[in-house]
């Protein structure tokens, strides 16, 4: 049966035109912009076509950001009087107020250096967080784990000591112009100051900038801003247990994505190969025991609404998970997975190894399973992520690189037939 799923994916499969489509008639689906309503709209046709048995949009509450037409960073000093680098705002940065905000810049590495100046140091300066991440660790996402703190509590802790701005080095490993975005935090009893990526490159030029005058400015301007929250939607397509019903596989990836790419990677892939298992299925002609259901999430980068909400529907309705699976980790060679369950769960899992490895998939170890279906975790659903080769990926992450040009067809199809594989395995074998 795997060789039967592999076959068809590699000869018949619709990932990549499906990608393709998302990527270039609809383009990067920020959660509440216009373009994300229509990548609903998309998802929802596509399942629709497949005659799947039921399929639905599941509203949630969702936060509105906007990110506006201004972003503007420069840098001068003596000896160069300007820099305009490749910049980005944080998501759900605050913006200028129609200002241009200029101030000294006082590099830090870490949390160490900045708990070591005082507020008078830092006060009316802007905190740069020269923080790269560390090239020597294999797993990337350890290596962005060390780093990603910066992006969403940076601005917090600079404004605690009086700080005007932020701005952080673009998590990648990668020694180029883009600029990366992602996720930062506010409290709301600190004063709220803006947020910017800039790249990897321009990093190198502030910092030696810097070394040379520790009077060297920033002048920055930013035109994004918060809206009131608002409605949207998870996309949710199923196909009913023949044995047990009641017992649902769940596979799924989150439909919204940052807006300076177009979300090929994170996570048009993870949407596109969720389909395909639906797409699978139909054309494999398998009637699946256990209920297998596809949930297309909505606002995973910036609140991970859609997955909270999903699962207060799940409870609501008291629903029987068996296995979750999320694809949220780039559409190149899966490795494996990573089991986020009791030991007995994960040992089920691991029966499974030496099927795979036929297909060079391996990596089948006690882990994370993703943020959509994090909050399904009661102790007693078993939570999966596909684990793709990493060494890429963050080349790509929220940057404008993001795009279906990006993305290899015939990694992302292989990634396809993995999930597919183990949801056939599950729904046959697994034991809960």
């Amino acid at each position: 049966m795997l060789r039967r799923i592999f076959d068809d994916v590699l000869t018949n499969g619709q990932c990549h035109e499906n990608l393709r489509e998302l990527c270039k008639d609809i383009g990067h689906r920020l959660t509440a912009s216009p373009e994300s309503y229509e990548a609903i709209a998309w998802g929802k046709k596509k399942l629709e076509e497949m005659k799947l048995d039921s399929v639905w949009l599941q509203p949630v509450t969702v936060p509105h950001w906007v990110r506006g037409k201004v972003e503007r960073l420069d840098f001068s000093n003596k000896n160069k009087p300007l820099h305009v680098s490749h910049c980005t705002a944080l998501g759900g940065s605050v913006g200028t107020d129609g200002k241009v905000i200029e101030a000294e810049v006082i590099e830090v590495k870490d949390w160490e250096e900045l708990e070591a100046l005082s507020n008078k140091q830092v006060k009316g300066k802007i905190i740069f967080y020269n923080r790269p991440m560390n090239p020597a660790l294999i797993s990337t996402f350890s290596a962005y784990g060390g780093c990603s703190g910066y992006r969403f509590y940076g601005a917090d802790r600079a404004s605690k000591k009086g700080a005007v701005g932020v701005i952080i080095r673009s998590l990648t490993l990668r020694d180029d112009l883009n600029p990366h975005t992602g996720s930062m935090g506010y409290n709301d009893s600190v004063k709220k100051i803006p947020g910017m990526a800039i790249s990897s490159k321009d990093s190198y030029i502030l910092s030696n900038m810097l070394k040379e005058d520790a009077k060297t400015k920033l002048k920055f301007k930013l035109s994004c801003q918060t809206l009131p929250d608002t409605i949207s939607y998870n996309v949710i397509g199923e196909i009913k247990g023949s044995e047990k019903p009641d017992e649902i596989l769940l596979v799924g990836g989150n439909l919204d994505s940052w807006d300076i790419g177009e979300g090929a990677h994170d996570d048009g892939a993870g949407v596109v190969q969720s389909i395909e298992v639906m797409r699978m299925i139909t054309a494999l002609h398998y009637q699946p025991k256990r209920t297998v259901r596809c949930v297309l999430y909505m606002n995973e980068e910036n609140g991970n609404m859609g997955g909270k909400g999903y699962a207060k529907y799940a409870q609501e309705y008291k629903e029987k998970h068996i296995l979750a699976l999320e694809t949220d980790r780039g559409g190149f060679s899966p490795r494996g997975f990573s089991v986020q369950g009791t030991d007995e769960q994960v040992s089920e899992i691991q029966k499974f190894k030496s099927l795979f490895e036929p297909y060079f998939i391996h990596y089948f170890q006690k882990g994370y399973g993703g943020v959509d279906i994090g909050p399904l975790k009661d102790g007693k659903v078993c939570l999966v992520g596909l684990v793709p080769d990493s060494q890429r990926y963050f080349d790509f992450h929220h940057a404008p690189s993001d795009v279906w040009e990006n993305v290899n067809e015939r990694e992302l199809e292989m990634g396809a037939g993995a999930i597919m594989s183990l949801i056939y395995l599950a729904d046959n074998y697994f034991q809960n």
